[in-house]
């Protein structure tokens, strides 16, 4: 079994000398680059790049600059969603991403678990865990997600949350862990009370 088949078993595998997946994150890299290169008016240029990068990307995606992701196939991204300057989407698994989501800036998602002890870590060794976010989702600024998290459609991340675990549908969450705070209600609409 090769290591790029091991990574995408969610089994241990080697993140860092298989030849591979080094050149599969070097090709990401460069679109990266590319991407975060062009012009924010070369719209034509930036669509073209964005698509090599996310290939499971939806209609209407809007991904803000800069903007980092290791190799790219594993983000699915739904139509209509934004993402925010300085986002890094660390796809070593897959990044399921649902519709009309808004990221808000330097939000960082990380599939990556790597073991505990120094010398299986100093052989390269990680694997790595899904992350899903629901539909209708809205991220605050500088929001965690860690590996293996889902969280619900239709719920709000707090600025500055660092998400450990599993957030439910319909909810505002916030904080270092998250936690959720409060159901979202109809008070919540603009002039409800």
């Amino acid at each position: 079994m090769t290591e790029c088949e091991k990574m995408k078993l969610g089994l241990w595998y080697d993140a860092n000398y298989d030849a591979e997946l080094l050149e599969q994150r070097a090709d990401a890299e460069e679109l990266c680059f590319l991407l975060n290169q062009t012009s924010p008016k070369d719209t034509k240029r930036r669509e073209e790049i964005i698509r090599k990068l996310l290939p499971n990307c939806g209609e209407n995606v809007s991904v803000g600059t800069p903007f980092i992701t290791d190799y790219g196939y594993n983000c699915i991204i739904g139509a209509g969603t934004f993402i925010n300057h300085n986002a890094y989407l660390m796809d070593s698994a897959p990044i399921r991403i649902g519709e009309h989501c808004f990221i808000g800036p330097s939000c960082g998602m990380y599939t990556a678990v790597h073991p505990l002890i120094a010398e299986e870590r100093d052989r390269g060794l990680e694997k790595a865990l899904p992350i899903t976010v629901g539909d209708h989702v809205w991220f605050g600024g500088d929001v965690t997600v860690l590996p293996g998290v889902t969280i619900g459609s239709y719920s709000v991340i707090g600025a500055g949350s660092v998400v450990t675990k599993d957030i439910p549908d319909h909810v505002v969450a916030a904080g270092n862990p998250c936690r959720v705070l409060r159901k979202i209600t109809e008070a919540d609409r603009i002039g409800g009370e």
